[in-house]
């Protein structure tokens, strides 16, 4: 009972134990932000609670917070050892991505053989598990807990930025312990978030919330021009450029061994329109904890090439995975838009 009511008090609204309370809304305000600042952030709607999520529709969703919610009351290391067994189990069913992972780590480093592509290949299906615990640490664990979990490093380039009166484009790359790394960040500086809303409107409502545990607020990824007005007014916003994110708007440049991969150049046009400082971090988790480090910014960024400037932001991600190669995001399809789009997947099943 303790721990339902723990889950009651942190994330549902005061009006659903009040008949008297008409429903709240949530209100972002935040007294030292900048006037234009300001009046650009009321026309940004946190998620809600609304009754409609009392639906049958969404009860699994519900069911899976509870059971979840529980076992974030367990202990660190009893969790990750959960996401172990969890990720040993994933290994042999979840086929298709364990292929994509593989072929991933076989364009990358064809130098590897292939027992070791295999090994990394395990190793990060189980990282992978242990990221749905990982995320649920940093949505739910109170500040108290949750700040003994890792450190963070480098926190002076950003207040170097600052002092300039810039605002600071802070470049992350797909970590698979993502959520607690932004929430460590958060701990020393808030940030926005540029992300994608959940389809579902009750994850959605915990994702919100869980995210803007240490940072200010999220933006829609749609929302670039809201995007740009935070770093002109001296915020620091979270951008992952390290996705196929299709063929509009990108370069095709070397990352690893893939000569031509089709690499974003949003972070030049955040950059150039902002006039922004470009600050990448690296992270890892260690048997000692997570390691947060904020690198120094990208100089004379952008230039007047973007190939070159999108080739420095993958250089900067390879290191990012080279720190830690089984805790990247390789199960996404980072090479499905190729130069020709007539050619043939690189994701094809071997005949």
């Amino acid at each position: 009972m303790a721990i339902i009511a723990r889950f009651s008090l942190y994330y549902l609204p005061p009006s659903l134990f009040n008949s008297r309370c008409k429903a709240i809304r949530v209100q972002l305000q935040w007294p030292h932000i900048s006037q234009p600042l300001a009046a650009f952030v009321k026309t940004i709607q946190a998620p809600t609670f609304q009754w409609s999520f009392f639906k049958p529709k969404y009860w699994l969703t519900w069911f899976g917070l509870a059971l979840v919610f529980i076992i974030n009351q367990l202990p660190y290391k009893v969790q990750m050892f959960i996401g172990t067994l969890l990720g040993k189990l994933l290994y042999r069913v979840v086929k298709s991505r364990r292929r994509i992972a593989k072929r991933n780590l076989e364009l990358c480093f064809p130098h590897m053989s292939d027992a070791e592509q295999q090994a990394i290949v395990k190793r990060n299906i189980e990282n992978t598990a242990k990221a749905f615990f990982e995320t649920t640490i940093a949505w739910w664990w109170p500040q108290w807990r949750f700040k003994r979990l890792g450190t963070v490093k480098g926190v002076e380039y950003i207040e170097q930025a600052q002092q300039q009166g810039k605002g600071v484009l802070l470049l992350m790359a797909h970590s698979l312990h993502l959520e607690i790394d932004g929430r460590l960040f958060g701990l020393k500086k808030e940030g926005i978030g540029f992300y994608r809303p959940h389809d579902n409107p009750v994850m959605e409502y915990f994702q919100y919330r869980g995210r803007c545990k240490s940072n200010k607020y999220m933006i829609g990824k749609r929302n670039v021009r809201g995007l740009i007005e935070a770093l002109k007014q001296g915020e620091i916003c979270y951008y992952l450029p390290d996705q196929d994110y299709g063929r509009n708007r990108c370069e095709f440049v070397p990352f690893f061994a893939v000569k031509q991969t089709a690499t974003t150049t949003g972070t030049l046009l955040f950059a150039e329109q902002s006039q922004c400082a470009v600050i990448p971090m690296v992270t890892k988790r260690t048997d000692k904890g997570y390691e947060v480090e904020i690198l120094p910014p990208f100089e004379q960024f952008p230039s007047d090439d973007p190939a070159k400037d999108v080739t420095l932001v993958n250089q900067w991600v390879e290191q990012a995975v080279m720190g830690a190669v089984d805790q990247y995001m390789w199960v996404h399809r980072r090479f499905k838009t190729q130069p020709d789009p007539d050619a043939p997947s690189l994701y094809q099943k071997k005949a």
